[in-house]
């Protein structure tokens, strides 16, 4: 028997195919967002269960519509017609919990991944009337109170509160928040990028205290970049001498900042710190006000992330008593805190207890009521509980790892597939649970968004992608296909491979790799996008239609096969996964159409990481590579995502080894492009600094390409178009 089990090219789920045109892919045009599919963005629900909102393209108008037709039932805000309206157009917006009122957002800067700053407006619908939230400057992270009289936000790492009632008399709650030293109600950096929340705070139930996590990081160690006055943008006040951006950034082994909670009485302004039995150097990823006011649910992880507790506080008494404790012999993952939901008498909760995610349910004290599901898949994401029929919805991947339906399972616990189309399928329903709103896309088909009752029935399709069809049946376009193969340590890995349009089997075709390889992330799935983000038509297919063949493998660590496989890498990162890009160059290298002397791999962040690490994993099989944003050494990277894999430096000495690009500098094999942003807030320029020094000292000669001002996305300007046109220029050149 063969080591390496045959490809299963044509038989394994399918391949993209599309009438070929006689249109070459352009570069310029993949970069511009040409062949992106068309979505519907920003779906917000409405408490009556019927209908859903959503702005308009040019961010002029709110339209409600029917969850049951598709069809536009009213405009709820429109900028030309609104009573003191001084903007033009918005970026976002909120109901307040009556839907009465619209908190309307404008003037939106960024600050990190999810977090902004801009001016906020109320506006009353039954008026038409706008009106300014707050004359103190811009806010960030506001919140309605349950009974929307209230709007609490944060300005300058403080709260303040406005009463609209009182004509919007505006009130300080807090006054210690300074900028690198105290933050109130909003995260830190590393918690806002690792546990995906830009609030902390929240109303109680009966409109009587506020709730917040109070962030102290003066002990965290700063890291400062430069900035440039450079051009897109231009900063005037920089053009003779550069400055520099500084804020708190916990690498791996060094100090977080002490967080706590907090309550405000809004009548008395009392403030109260909670009595929290939390570690020296415990996390709060979360607070959440259940549907009772003295029960505040409190999530906390420890520093190892791997014993999840989650206690309910009174926000009086400030007593917290513990309900529920999740333990793992790894980490906790970090999607659990937004699948826990709760109701009156009951909340949700994903664990892998059992070597899955699988949905359970707890009572309000803390008892388990029952396993909803089970079996070698994986849960994706709890959709939610109708109260009435006693039902549960929920996207699961219980087809196949590279797959994604909607389920629901009822009170007797028949389990209904509501999504028809097989591929990856993910719901919005509506309040109700009565209707909801399907994207699906699968390796043959660009997006298509229905609207279908709870029975999964289709009851209109909003989105078909025709044009984008239409479009694509113009051009002489590559073709991606699954497969499998079993690596020599007798592993089954997943892939994909983008063939050129001209593809025959009695050529040779030079082989270029992209992978990610993160922890529980997944590239091979079955969904639409031939090489390119947000499912358009991207690089990689570019690459192919110059005669690539491009492969992606997602090898040992990576999501959709259950505990055991995402966490073989624990304590060991870069190790296994390099293993198996190795592997998947070796078998490629084995298949007669394939040059196995022009095999190169690329990879973004994690993937840039992976990347160098491939072609230092001692197996001379790669001619080149390109690393983009890439980590370098695990001791620079964050505290709460590089300790959930690794834990600190100083207690896993020899893991921390292993895994840096550092220890492996003397072995890189094949030409080697770094790219890097030095304004990248996440991966610090630092990375590819300090390890461009290691190969120097190596006697590695290298390529790099530093992008001014630019953060991890590198883009801006012509950024983008720049960037992919040094890669193509690189890989041409050496593979």
């Amino acid at each position: 028997m063969k080591r390496l089990s045959i490809i299963l090219l044509f038989c394994l789920l399918g391949m993209t195919t599309f009438a070929q045109g006689s249109k070459t892919l352009d570069l310029k045009e993949i970069t511009s967002g040409k062949f992106r599919p068309e979505g519907i963005q920003g779906v917000v629900p409405m408490a009556d269960g019927e209908h859903y909102t959503q702005m308009n393209t040019d961010g002029t108008q709110i339209v409600k519509y029917s969850f049951k037709t598709g069809q536009q039932v009213e405009v709820l805000f429109d900028v030309t017609k609104a009573r003191e309206c001084t903007f033009k157009k918005i970026d976002g917006y909120a109901f307040s919990p009556d839907e009465s009122k619209l908190l309307i957002r404008t003037e939106t800067q960024p600050i990190y991944r999810h977090s902004y700053t801009a001016v906020h407006y109320l506006y009353t619908i039954k008026r038409n009337l706008v009106e300014k939230l707050s004359d103190g400057g811009p806010q960030q992270a506001p919140v309605f109170s349950p009974d929307g009289n209230m709007v609490a936000f944060v300005r300058d790492n403080n709260i303040f509160l406005v009463k609209i009632l009182y004509g919007n008399s505006e009130s300080q709650v807090t006054e210690d928040g300074k900028i690198n030293e105290v933050l109130n109600g909003i995260p830190d950096w590393v918690y806002e990028e690792e546990f995906s929340f830009s609030r902390a705070l929240e109303f109680s139930p009966d409109n009587t205290m506020l709730a917040f996590i109070r962030f102290d990081e003066s002990k965290v160690p700063s890291y400062s970049f430069p900035l440039f006055a450079g051009q897109a943008p231009h900063y005037s006040e920089l053009e003779n001498y550069p400055g520099a951006y500084t804020y708190k950034y916990p690498k791996t082994g060094e100090t977080n900042s002490k967080v706590s909670v907090h309550t405000f009485d809004i009548k008395s302004k009392v403030t109260r710190k909670m009595k929290l039995p939390l570690d020296t150097d415990g996390y709060i990823p979360r607070i959440r006000f259940t549907k009772n006011t003295n029960k505040l649910a409190i999530m906390t992880l420890n520093r190892h992330q791997n014993r999840f507790d989650m206690y309910f506080g009174d926000p009086r008494s400030t007593i917290c008593k513990l309900i529920l404790r999740d333990e793992s012999p790894y980490y906790i993952n970090e999607n659990i805190f937004d699948n826990i939901v709760f109701y009156t008498e009951h909340f949700s909760f994903i664990s892998e207890k059992d070597g899955y995610a699988h949905l359970y349910w707890y009572s309000m004290g803390g008892n388990l009521v029952k396993q909803v599901t089970k079996g070698n898949y994986e849960v994706k994401r709890f959709i939610g509980w109708d109260s009435i029929s006693n039902t549960f919805y929920y996207e699961s991947n219980e087809e196949s790892p590279l797959r994604q339906a909607v389920y629901k399972i009822d009170k007797k616990g028949t389990k209904t597939k509501l999504s028809e189309k097989i591929g990856t399928n993910a719901a919005i329903f509506s309040t109700s649970m009565r209707y909801y709103m399907n994207t699906y896309s699968s390796l043959q088909t660009p997006t298509i968004i229905t609207l279908n009752d709870n029975n999964g029935k289709v009851l209109k399709t909003l989105v078909t992608n025709d044009k984008l069809k239409t479009t694509l049946a113009e051009y002489n376009l590559p073709q991606k296909e699954f497969f499998r193969f079993k690596t020599s340590q007798g592993t089954e890995l997943n892939g994909w491979m983008i063939k050129p349009a001209s593809f025959s089997t009695s050529k040779k075709y030079p082989v270029l790799m992209y992978q990610y390889s993160g922890p529980g992330s997944q590239e091979v799935v079955d969904k639409w996008g031939i090489g390119g983000d947000r499912g358009g038509i991207g690089w990689d297919a570019y690459m192919a239609s110059k005669g690539y063949l491009v492969i992606c493998v997602d090898g040992r660590g990576t999501g959709g096969r259950g505990a055991e496989f995402a966490k073989c890498t624990y304590l060991n990162l870069g190790v296994k996964e390099a293993q198996d890009q190795v592997e998947t160059a070796k078998y490629m290298a084995e298949q007669p159409y394939v040059d196995k002397t022009r095999i190169g791999i690329w990879g973004w962040s994690f993937g840039g990481y992976m990347t160098v690490m491939s072609m230092s994993e001692g197996t001379p099989v790669f001619k080149a590579g390109a690393a983009v944003a890439a980590v370098t050494d695990w001791k620079y990277y964050d505290t709460i995502y590089g300790e959930r894999y690794m834990r600190t430096p100083q207690e896993n000495a020899e893991g921390y080894k292993a895994g840096s690009a550092f220890t492996r500098a003397a072995n890189l094999n094949g030409r080697l492009l770094l790219v890097h942003g030095m304004a990248d807030d996440n991966v610090h320029f630092q990375n590819c600094a300090e390890y461009s020094e290691c190969l120097v000292q190596a006697d590695k000669q290298f390529d790099m390409q530093i992008y001014t001002n630019r953060n991890h996305g590198i883009y801006g300007g012509n950024t983008r178009f720049h960037l992919f046109t040094r890669l193509t220029e690189f890989f041409l050149t050496n593979l």
